[in-house]
């Protein structure tokens, strides 16, 4: 059960569209209690073209500390806020906003630092190995920036858009030129070749009746697989690999370090006893 919400409360909505998906929320939620924060955050449904206007309303809002910012507003927000922190700008998208107090908006974005933490946290350790991800949006930039900077050998993008994954390959071998950063094709068995490890960072398989976000037909057993989808738990990717005997990695796993790095971000202080 979440401590009560006082006038004290620091408040953080969680801007979407949709929000039926959200379960993030409870599991931040869950960690500001443990850490004794005076603290909540409340999915809202955003639509893309109100986005700007929730902002400006926003910056009127005396208690509302900051913001959490998903699918499919990540990207948008980058430059509808005031500021943007070295991070969020690497990865030119935003997952977490803070409001100062004289209400401007500075983005930030610790989905890579997330996932990082996720991959250790379930005993992968990133250096030297060879990874996929599949998608180029704002969390795909986001993570696949990050194993640049984790220091993985070998990286390359699949995306339904190929130049744009090129050009997050391109991005990834400025950040790290001694890592072969290149773009593959989305339909291509070999992408799938000689990989520690592949990252789903698409949205496929967060609803009932989606694909997955390739063919799994080449997965190996020795490849880790790893989600970026919490809800459902056991996405069809996930279960796919599962079957062929891979160890997986849910997508719970990037948000479960997060609570603590957006306190810090933030500065939310401990509940008075």
């Amino acid at each position: 059960m979440l401590t009560a919400i006082t006038g004290k409360t620091a408040i953080l909505l969680m801007l979407a569209d949709p929000v039926s998906h959200i379960r993030g929320s409870a599991l931040i939620n869950s960690s500001f209690k443990e850490m004794n924060l005076d603290a909540a955050i409340s999915p809202i449904h955003v639509l893309p073209e109100d986005v700007p206007f929730c902002l400006d309303a926003i910056r009127r809002m005396r208690n509302v500390a900051g913001l959490g910012i998903t699918i499919p507003h990540k990207i948008p927000v980058y430059s509808l806020v005031d500021e943007v922190t070295e991070a969020a700008q690497r990865m030119g998208a935003v997952n977490f906003v803070r409001r100062n107090s004289d209400g401007t908006l500075v983005g930030h974005n610790i989905d890579g630092e997330g996932f990082i933490r996720g991959l250790k946290a379930h005993e992968f350790a990133p250096v030297g190995k060879k990874v996929l991800v599949v998608g180029a949006g704002g969390v795909g930039r986001a993570i696949a920036l990050a194993l640049t900077e984790a220091g993985v050998s070998s990286l390359s993008i699949a995306n339904r858009t190929f130049a744009k994954a090129e050009a997050l390959a391109r991005e990834g071998a400025a950040i790290a030129p001694a890592c072969n950063s290149k773009a593959v094709d989305l339909d291509d068995p070999a992408a799938l070749e000689d990989i520690d490890l592949l990252v789903n960072a698409t949205s496929l398989g967060m609803h009932e009746g989606d694909p997955l976000p390739l063919a799994v037909d080449g997965l190996s057993a020795a490849t880790t697989v790893a989600e970026v989808i919490i809800s459902p738990a056991m996405t069809p990717l996930l279960q796919a690999a599962q079957d062929r005997g891979c160890i997986t990695i849910p997508g719970d796993a990037m948000l479960k370090p997060q609570p603590q790095l957006v306190a810090q971000f933030l500065g939310l202080r401990p509940r008075a006893e």
